[in-house]
């Protein structure tokens, strides 16, 4: 019935002193009981006590120091690192102590906070409103716990693409982007053991529209920096708002370099990360004017700026050079910048690494880092209503990042923060330690956060739930859908809705099943994107149907046509119910319009899409067998599920891996490590994979192989891999032939990306039907195939391909192996 006072030093870190207040509220929470805070030694007691601090900061943990009975040398000079510790006798008087000491500020403030998430406080207990569950008594096992030091030096989040919804909900709510919301971001974030923000920049002004927003960050401990073309701390919006003349280094430098220092005399001491080079203006390329020359100039005279205000060499002050979309070419075309910047490498603003640190070459003072996407506005489509980012994806992408060496910075675009809760989640833990979670970690992972939200009675329903929702949602996200995506002639539409409606079963299943009080944190969470989603694909798959009815005058046109109307008028129910939740604290945060797009950028509203409804007594005709499932095309093709290979040929240091659940259908496979040089020449006894078939004719077939859309991160001549049919000699193929994000108008990208697959095809000739080993060679690294399809003639379009089927011998059976083979 009483808690155990918690005793931190005055001196400390104003910082670890609000998180020692945050973990008092949080220990009130779980038991009622709130331990007092107290910022002296503490008196004799009987009592337990917890004693927090940071080594050299606090002379309470420096007194345990000192007399021998805190060992810091797990500690001394690390980054971010912190024990949790239980001690008999810490301090005269004192019998017993729950020692939290870290090796900096945040090592102290993740030390308490990891405590918090021990005790079952979950990270989102504000943001998604996580309900604490009550606990009558707290133990602390006996011992020391560490997590180490991070892997990833700055791990954090961008808040971007944040109109309608974001900031129509801080608008409301606070005010504005200020420093409120902000306040439960930086907890968020150091929570979830982040330690870095961009802030919000579509018409905000992060030290400038609340004075109070960079002093907190630095007080709670975030390194703030700003996006990609936001050089020396300044949002673009201040230059819309103060800046004068043209955006132009050439024409206007002077000006450009008073308005920079501004901006650098500004942050003071504060813990930045400083955005170096430069874009054009409002995030548009330069013009091609520009030059190598000219912004190498731009990056020097920066440098000097940032030397002259910070009064010490530039080189002490952390920088980063995004090479974002045309900026990677100036950097391949020679363009480099000093040692000491960090050079912050990007995907494709789909998900897919542009370009990763070359093996071999001598270290930079400075490291690499990713700017990754889990929400983007631009071509070839956005994407920012809800969560299309399956983890083992993102696993598999950040894995290739880690592997490479680009681990000083990680930084995703979050878009409005909700609702990417689990993706945030996975990429802060993953930067943290990425091998803590392996390739067929990823269902573990899931299930401990639903643990972690909902306790353990559901979690492996909802962990399923929430990984098959993100699954079917990346196949094709959300803005892309219409009636036409998917196939009414082979009922593969009516499978996919059929699947979705099944998801939406077993969510509400558990919903009514769970305490009320969880209810608000699982609509959030499982419940509304799978209901949403469902929803809508029920609608798009309405309006097909109600077009090919159209077509023949069949009787249920109308009714088609009023089904779609009414599942149009529950997208927005849907949305209505969201923002009623929790006392309507989300009001308007799902706002983002979804429906009527008709080019890459959003539309204004949500519009209902065309649907035909024919005059009284036109619809005569009986209803047609094919708005019913029909039957997969049979005979003479077989389809393989890549990860149900026969057998897995593995070769030097070469092994194959199963990425289970990658993929748009069941999962992938790839190669490990990531690193390994290819493969000079496939064949023999080469790592490849074995498929064991039986083809009902001979003559000539067309191996289609279904790939993630992973982009030449090498930087060379493009990944390959190769295909045989039993002993024919391999045929090479090059996955990124035409597969350019840079490229103007590449429509190879654009449909690789939009359909989240790439589809290459290769030429064999079968000489007898019968029996045969279809093989997959491994020749360069990070090569993830999801699906085989063998067929003598071309099969009816389909947009998942077809599935897997035991026709011409069955379900390729997985056989005994080693690592990558059952």
């Amino acid at each position: 019935g009483r808690a155990a006072a918690l005793y931190a030093s005055e001196s400390d870190w104003p910082g670890v002193l609000r998180a020692a207040r945050n973990v008092q509220a949080d220990i009130n929470r779980v038991t009622g009981h709130e331990p007092q805070l107290l910022t002296d030694t503490p008196a004799a007691t009987t009592q337990p006590a917890v004693l927090i601090g940071t080594v050299g900061h606090s002379a309470l943990i420096d007194k345990l120091v000192q007399s021998g009975k805190l060992d810091v040398s797990g500690l001394a000079g690390r980054w971010e690192t912190f024990v949790v510790q239980t001690i008999d006798n810490p301090l005269p008087g004192v019998k017993q102590a729950l020692v939290v000491a870290g090796s900096d500020k945040r090592g102290t403030i993740f030390g308490l906070y990891d405590l918090s998430a021990q005790m079952g406080v979950s990270p989102w207990y504000w943001w998604a409103d996580v309900p604490v569950k009550h606990q009558n008594t707290l133990y602390v096992s006996a011992g020391r716990h560490t997590l180490g030091e991070p892997k990833v030096k700055y791990r954090g989040i961008f808040i971007n693409d944040e109109a309608p919804a974001f900031s129509g909900w801080t608008k409301e709510k606070f005010g504005g982007v200020n420093h409120q919301p902000y306040e439960h971001m930086f907890e968020l974030i150091l929570r979830l053991k982040g330690n870095y923000l961009w802030p919000a920049m579509w018409g905000n002004m992060f030290n400038v529209d609340d004075v109070r927003n960079p002093e907190l960050a630095d007080m709670y401990g975030i390194v703030m920096g700003t996006s990609h073309h936001e050089p020396l701390t300044r949002a673009h919006e201040e230059w819309k708002v103060s800046g004068h003349g043209p955006w132009n280094y050439q024409t206007n430098d002077t000006t450009l370099r008073r308005f920079w220092r501004g901006g650098m005399r500004r942050m003071g001491t504060r813990e930045n990360i400083v955005t170096i080079g430069m874009r054009g203006d409002g995030d548009e390329p330069m013009s091609e004017g520009s030059n190598i020359a000219l912004l190498e100039k731009i990056v020097t005279d920066q440098r000097q700026i940032i030397a002259e205000e910070t009064h010490k060499p530039a080189e002490q002050t952390p920088q980063m050079w995004a090479l974002y979309k045309e900026v990677q070419d100036y950097y391949d075309k020679g363009m480099r910048v000093p040692d000491d910047v960090t050079l912050l490498l990007c995907d494709d603003n789909w998900g897919n690494l542009r370009k990763l640190p070359k093996l071999g070459d001598k270290p930079r003072r400075g490291g690499y880092g990713i700017y990754y996407h889990f929400d983007y506005v631009g071509g070839p489509r956005n994407y920012k209503w809800l969560n299309t980012n399956p983890l083992p994806r993102v696993w598999e992408q950040m894995h290739l990042a880690h592997e490479y060496g680009a681990n000083q910075i990680w930084v995703v675009n979050v878009g409005d923060l909700k609702p990417m809760e689990l993706p945030i989640s996975f990429f802060l833990d993953y930067a943290w330690n990425p091998d803590a979670i392996p390739a067929d970690g990823v269902q573990a992972y899931t299930q401990r956060w639903a643990t972690q939200q909902f306790g353990p009675k559901y979690a492996t329903d909802i962990a399923d739930i929430l990984a098959k929702y993100a699954k079917y949602n990346s196949r094709r996200k959300p803005e892309l859908l219409d009636a036409t995506t998917y196939s009414l002639a082979t009922g593969e539409w009516a499978k996919v809705v059929a699947d979705y409606n099944a998801l939406l079963t077993r969510a509400e299943a558990i919903n009514q099943k769970l305490p009320a009080a969880d209810r608000d944190a699982y609509f959030e969470l499982v419940l509304h994107p799978v209901l949403a989603c469902a929803n809508l694909n029920e609608l798009y798959y309405t309006v097909a149907l109600n077009q090919e009815a159209a077509k023949t005058n069949q009787a249920n046109t109308n009714a088609l046509a009023e089904k779609a109307k009414a599942l149009y008028a529950k997208d927005a129910e849907i949305k209505q119910r969201y923002h009623a939740i929790a006392g309507g604290k989300w009001n308007h945060m799902m706002d983002q319009t979804h429906i009527g797009y008709t080019y890459w950028q959003q539309p204004n509203a949500d519009k209902m899409p065309d649907v035909v409804t024919l005059p009284a007594g036109a619809a005569t005709q009986p209803i047609s067998a094919t708005q019913t499932p029909a039957a997969q095309p049979n005979g003479n093709y077989v389809s393989l599920d890549a990860e149900n290979y026969t057998q897995a040929v593995n070769g030097g240091p070469v092994t194959w891996q199963r990425l289970p659940d990658l993929g748009r259908t069941a999962g992938a496979v790839t190669t490990f490590p990531t690193t390994a040089a290819p493969t000079t020449a496939p064949g023999g006894n080469s790592p490849h994979l074995e498929y064991r078939l039986t083809l009902p004719q001979s003559g000539p077939v067309t191996v289609s192989a279904y790939l993630a859309p992973t982009l030449d991160f090498t930087n060379t001549t493009g990944l390959r891999y190769a295909v045989s049919i039993d002993d024919e000699t391999p045929q090479l193929v090059n996955l990124n032939a035409d597969l350019n994000p840079d490229k103007g108008n590449n429509k190879p990208w654009e449909h690789a990306v939009a359909e989240n697959v790439v589809l290459k095809t290769s030429q064999h000739h079968v000489a007898a039907a019968g029996p045969h080993v279809l093989k997959f060679w491994r020749v360069d690294p990070g090569v993830v195939l999801e699906k085989l399809v063998v067929s003598p003639s071309p099969l009816p379009a389909t947009y998942l391909g077809p599935a897997e089927n035991a026709v011409g011998g069955g379900k390729a059976q997985a056989g005994p192996g080693s690592v990558g083979s059952r």
